[in-house]
């Protein structure tokens, strides 16, 4: 068989689901950790640290719980350490959550392995299980990366580091209540419109940016330059004197708006010799252009530069903005892994509650195939040749079993028969009972007329592995490969109605 088929025959068989005291969230622990150098056999073979929760897979290399989780997330896959070593066997060589156990033995040893705490300053010391149980996690001398700034800081101070110390902490603006970093506060300063500035003319205080232009334009103190300066009025009077500066300086600026018009209104001649004297420094009112012109560049430079500067923070606050919206982004994938993880753990749980709800106790099991014909087209595309049934035992202390079903057949039978076949599992209850398994067995397709059922029967050949007591999760199936032709479930069938059939077992119990 190629080692495709391997993986898809024993991805069939996978059940990915663990018992939640043997999972974990963690990888091996760290080798520094051990006071002791470290023995091969005690290494993972994935993560290469000390084994946590060990699990041993059926070819008897080790791993962590968590790692070899990862490793079969997506089924049965072959071991890369069997293959580096070169003793690669399809049969015992694939990495399989249903026949890897955990390594209890191995788990002992280690946990009494002895321990010391790798951080600077920490004096702690004891077994590997105590360090794993009391201390993993919980020194006051570890380490941890500040998520917003990137610099370590012991644990013990990670409280007072992000509240107070944090260059990249989240702050609220206590004006506008805008959040950004803290880093960023100066520049989030120039631009905030709630920011409350003083009025130097009158000393008022606490005046929002929004509203200061509105307060300088009225404020009483406050000065400002007339508004006939661009024809070379120099006076700078109060506000609340603007009126009464433009009354008593009448006559000046009528003047001053004469000397300009004349000047508007000379000849060519005239304005070529006007433009000659004042290249000598002569022409009052040339000058008094020149000057207003001059006045009106700067206030247009002082205007650019005040622009720039504000264009400047804006572009600041945008880069807060966007980083803000990159950090929320993060915080959605994540919160989506999460619950991608929660989906899984529901539908590994309802597969629990399923199984239970069909359990059987007697030795006595219906099994009822709803479905079918997707069933068998699925099986003769390859995607899904054999099913499992849900589990049932002779007792509730008893034998525990379950049916394998190959729609298009198995071996001999492939694409003639139904192949059926019986197997033993691993039990809670195996150490208490009689091995090996020698109870006869009946497997029954039922006629649902009542009429003429399918049956095959067989005692159990007491050599085979099939009936030892199991050390994987379910020993190698035994039973029917001829068990019915698929002509019997052809046309106006009485084993299939309702694109439904059902199978029968029935355990003797005689002797237990």
């Amino acid at each position: 068989m190629s080692t495709a088929g391997t993986v898809g025959k024993w991805k069939a068989m996978a059940r990915p689901s663990l018992p939640s005291s043997l999972d974990s969230t963690l990888p091996g622990i760290s080798r520094e950790v051990l006071s002791v150098s470290m023995e091969p056999k005690y290494q993972c073979q994935q993560c290469k640290e000390i084994l946590r929760k060990p699990f041993q897979a059926q070819c008897g290399h080790r791993f962590c719980v968590f790692c070899f989780k990862q490793l079969t997330s997506s089924g049965p896959i072959p071991c890369k350490t069997c293959r580096a070593e070169g003793i690669f066997e399809e049969a015992t060589s694939m990495l399989n959550i249903a026949v890897a156990f955990p390594d209890n033995a191995a788990r002992k040893e280690i946990d009494s392995l002895p321990a010391k705490c790798q951080n600077d300053g920490c004096n702690w010391s004891g077994t590997l299980k105590e360090y794993e149980g009391q201390h993993e996690g919980r020194c006051d001398f570890e380490r941890v990366k500040c998520e917003a700034c990137q610099a370590l800081i012991l644990v013990s101070e990670k409280d007072r580091h992000n509240e107070r110390e944090c260059e990249a902490r989240t702050l609220n603006c206590k004006y506008c209540k805008v959040t950004f970093n803290f880093k960023e506060i100066k520049a989030h300063d120039e631009i905030c419109q709630k920011f409350p500035m003083q009025c130097k003319d009158c000393g008022k205080k606490k005046i929002p940016r929004e509203k200061f232009q509105e307060h300088i334009k009225s404020c009483a103190k406050s000065k400002s330059a007339c508004q006939f300066s661009e024809i070379g009025c120099r006076a700078v009077v109060d506000n609340g004197k603007q009126q009464e500066h433009e009354q008593t300086s009448m006559t000046e600026h009528l003047r001053l708006m004469l000397a300009v018009l004349s000047s508007v209104h000379a000849s060519p001649a005239g304005a070529h010799a006007a433009g000659h004297n004042a290249g000598r420094g002569g022409g009052p009112g040339v000058q008094q252009k020149v000057t207003a012109l001059e006045n009106i560049v700067c206030v247009l430079n002082r205007e650019v530069e005040r622009s720039a500067l504000t264009l400047e923070a804006l572009s600041r606050q945008h880069r807060l903005d966007q980083e803000k919206i990159d950090n929320l982004s993060n915080k959605v994938r994540q919160l989506e892994r999460t619950l991608t993880m929660r989906d899984l753990q529901l539908a590994e749980s309802e597969q629990s509650l399923r199984e239970l709800q069909f359990c059987t106790y007697d030795g006595v099991f219906i099994w009822k195939i709803a479905d079918f014909s997707r069933r068998r087209q699925d099986a003769v595309g390859g995607r899904a040749p054999a099913m499992f049934s849900p589990a049932f035992y002779s007792s509730k202390y008893g034998y525990k079993m379950c049916l394998r079903l190959y729609l298009n057949g198995d071996g001999t039978g492939r694409g003639t028969h139904l192949s059926l076949f019986f197997v033993v599992m691993r039990g809670k209850y195996d150490a208490l009972l009689k091995w090996p398994f020698s109870q006869k067995v009946t497997l029954m397709l039922l006629d649902q007329n009542n009429r003429e059922h399918i049956i095959d029967a067989f005692r159990p050949d007491v050599s085979s592995t099939s009936f030892q007591r199991p050390i994987s999760e379910m020993n190698i199936a035994s039973g029917c490969p001829l068990f019915c032709p698929l002509a019997k479930l052809a046309g106006k069938s009485s084993y299939l109605r309702d694109d439904t059939i059902f199978i029968k077992a029935i355990v003797d119990l005689t002797g237990l």
